[in-house]
This record gives structure tokens, sequence and C-alpha cells, in this order.
């Protein structure tokens, strides 16, 4: 009977191997195909009951040298870095040096006008103050780099700004952000990239992990993943800061902390994944308190806590984030329920983040997003639905096109969208989700095109662009 028992349990032991192997090269089959089709240049790291499973890296991580990226090539992590500063704040909090119901301008006096918003309102993206991207571009002169005591004086130049009553929404805002690093500043006494690595990063023994502004305080860091885009929506990639801005973003709001700007590696994220899920750090608490579902004043739940969204349900609770900065794409989630961790990082905007499938694949289930091949189109072809899209919500859609491909941009920010022809009116793009974003167009009796965009099937935008 014991050796029957001992079989058995080799058996399972065996087979469980297998599939973990069998999972393994499907997902490295994945990743090559997109690595392939450009639409992957990173690294992803997949792990189950604290076991890593899948840790692999594609493509280059400088295209000067050709230096290639390996598992322990650090990244900027552009908004993944919002749960560090989240965490920078409950452990202030456990200091009793202050209160998530403290008004922010107790520590800002600066912006004393907001007078009712709150750390927990900057915490849970339920302030109402406006988006710094939506002042610094026209309120600062690009050729200096921007800090965030120079954000803080536009903010209170602008005064009475906000977006709505503190609380009675949910917008997701970087200024909020921000503001939490200039209060860990201010309360705790220490520089903000000092904190972090005093208080989260040395406890953990993440090394490869620290806040760095690479114009502002420029210095050699081994293995660093330099962030690319594609050149005016061509196929040469080049360092974000020479694109097509005239002097870009990433230069002057360099040294804007507490809303990105933390690098890191694979390895380290997910020691900082598996504290969270350990109560390593953060006490059980004020983990629960972090991911609690943020409520609106109006009766409303939103799936995102304290620098972390969220996914709650009946036999469901996932916790992470995702990062889009110009030349970087990061994506960080652990699934409860199933005790998984997925974390992909990228050093090029417009990288696939493909969760669908890696998903699929952790449940040995067939791919339900396919990759197909694109299909040839004449330059006129693809031109013929070139132009700017309305609908009766006054939202605009602009298509332009570009070796053999539409763009897509709106007349606030410029995306650069690359949607490649899969039919002669259905375009499929590059974007965080994988392949799933479409444009599909359609000729109307009267001359006109109708755009319709959709995202994991859903439609999510329309327009109807005069006939030419």
């Amino acid at each position: 009977m014991k050796q029957f028992t001992l079989f058995f349990m080799l058996l399972i032991i065996s087979n469980f191997a297998y599939a973990q192997k069998k999972q393994s090269e499907r997902l490295d089959s994945l990743f090559t195909v997109l690595y392939q089709q450009n639409q992957f240049n990173g690294t992803a790291l997949i792990a189950e009951k604290g076991k890593i499973i899948f840790k692999k890296s594609y493509g280059i991580a400088n295209e000067d040298t050709k230096a290639p990226i390996n598992e322990k090539t650090i990244f900027e992590l552009a908004s993944c870095s919002k749960q560090f500063t989240a965490t920078a704040i409950v452990l202030l909090k456990r200091e009793g040096k202050l209160q998530y119901t403290d008004k922010i301008s107790k520590y800002l006096p600066e912006l004393g006008f907001w007078e009712n918003v709150t750390i927990y309102d900057l915490l849970r993206h339920t302030s109402g103050i406006p988006d710094f991207l939506k002042y610094m571009p026209d309120n600062w002169d690009h050729n200096k780099i921007a800090d965030n005591n120079d954000l803080i004086k536009v903010l209170a130049a602008k005064k009475d700004t906000l977006e709505f009553t503190p609380k009675s929404r949910h917008s997701y805002s970087n200024s909020n952000y921000i503001l939490l690093g200039s209060i860990v500043e201010k309360v705790s006494g220490k520089k903000f990239p000092d904190f972090l690595s005093d208080r989260v990063f040395k406890p953990l023994k993440m090394k490869n992990t620290f806040v760095y502004c690479r114009h502002k305080y420029p210095k050699k860091i081994d293995n660093f993943a330099y962030g690319y885009v594609w050149e005016d929506g061509g196929f040469k990639k080049i360092l974000e800061e020479n694109s097509q801005r005239e002097i870009s973003e990433v230069y002057y709001l360099d040294a804007i902390l507490g809303t990105s700007k933390v690098h890191s590696n694979a390895e380290d994220l997910y020691t900082w994944m598996t504290s969270l899920k350990n109560n390593t750090l953060l006490t059980k608490k004020e983990f629960d308190e972090m991911t609690e579902i943020t409520k609106t004043s109006n009766g409303r739940d939103v799936a995102y806590g304290f620098g972390l969204d969220l996914r709650k349900g009946e036999n469901k609770f996932t916790f992470g984030h995702t990062g889009s900065w110009d030349g970087y794409s990061t994506f960080m989630l652990h699934d409860v329920v199933k005790d998984r961790t997925f974390i992909i990082l990228q050093n090029f905007h417009f990288g696939a983040v493909p969760y669908t499938n890696m998903f699929q694949i952790m449940e040995d289930k067939p791919l339900q997003l396919q990759y197909p091949k694109k299909i040839a189109l004449s330059d006129d072809e693809i031109a013929q639905y070139t132009g700017t899209y309305t609908n009766e919500e006054g939202e605009t859609h602009i298509i332009t096109s570009k070796e053999k491909h539409l763009l897509y941009n709106t007349p606030t920010v410029s995306w650069n969208m690359r949607f490649f022809p899969y039919s002669d009116h259905e375009f499929r793009g590059i974007r965080q989700a994988g392949a799933d974003a479409v444009l599909n167009f359609t000729k109307l009796d009267n001359g006109d095109i109708k755009l319709e965009m959709f995202q994991d099937k859903q439609i999510v935008g329309t327009g109807v662009r005069k006939g030419k």
C-alpha cells in the first residue's frame, strides 16, 4: 500500500511538472510571435503558488550597443510606481505622522483653496484635481526640467480648478500621486527617493529598485533598458526624447516624482508582489485597507484601491497596475485566488501585453485571441480611410496613414497607435491589450465613411467622416 501511495504521489508530481513545462512552452511561443511581429520587447515573468514557472526576455535594451534584454534588466515602471507611493503613505500613517483624513492643505498650504481635498482623495483618485499633463505642456518652459515644486506652483496659479466635488467621482489623475510624493517628503523630512529606498526597497532586499531621473540626475546604470518608440509612426525605433516632439515631455517632466520614475526589474518586482500577498512589509490590516474598493459619495463602487487596480467578486480577487509612459509599457498583477503573479516589463511604448492569452494558457485553455496575419493593401486602399471622424457627442478621431498602416490619434493626445489591415475594411492595432483593438470602416450610401473602434469586442468609439 505504501508503495502504491508513493507511486501515486510521484505520478501527480510528474503530471504537474509536465503541465508547467507545457505552459512554459506555450508562453514562450506566444511572446516569440509577438516579438517577431514587433509587438513585444522586454521581460515576462509568471509565477504560480510561490514558484516562478516562466521567466524570459526578448529583444534589445540598447539599440546603439545592441545589448540584449535579460532577466535582470532594469526598466522604468511608469504608473506601476504608484503602489510604492501609496505604501509610503501607509507607513507614515502607521507611525502616526499623518491620517488619511488629513486635508492636503495641512502639508501643501499653497493649495489651500482646495480645502476639502484629503490624502484619502489623492490615494483613490477622488480629489477632482486635474491631471498635470493638462497644464504642464502649456505652462512650462520645455527647455527646463520640472520637479514637484514646479508643478505645485503651476497648480497654485490655476486656483479653483477642481473638475468635480471631492469624493463624488473617481477620475484617474497623475497629479494625485505627485502631490502624495510631496507630502511624503514634507512629513518624513526625507527626499522621496531616499524614503522609498530606506523604508521599502532595502528592507525587502530589492537591490535593483530605485527612483531615477535620467535627465535631471544622469548616472550610469548597468543593464538599463532605454525607452523607445516608432519614429513618426514608422518602423524605426528611436529614443523617446528624440521623437517627433520638439522637446519631449520625457525630458522636461523628468524630475516629477510620485506618479512614476521608480525603476526595477522583474525579479525585484516578484519579491515586491510576494511581500504584499504575504504581509511582509505591510500588515494584513494595512493591505486590506490598501485593497478596499473605492466608494464615491454618489454611491458608485470603483475597482481601485491605494495605487492598485482591483478586481473583486465571487471567487475573484486580483490586484496590480499598468504603466504606460513614452518609451515604456508595464503590467503587474497578482491573482489571490489562484496564487499567480504576472509581471511584464517593456522598453517599447506600444508593446502588447497579452494578458488574455496568458490567463488562458495558465488555465490550459485554447487561445481565443489570435494574432492573424496581415494582408497587403495598396497605399490608395489604405489612404481612403484617412481623415477626421466625429460623432454627436463631440468625440473626434484622427486617422492618418504611414508605411502601409493607419495611425490613430485624438486632438488632445498624440497616441500614434498603429493599425494594420486584416481585410479591406478592418484594421487591427498594437496596444497594451494586444491585437484586440480594431478599427472597422463602413462606406455609407451618401459617400460618407463610418468608423467603429472596438476593444475586447466592445465598441469604445464611433465617428463619421464626410465623403471626399
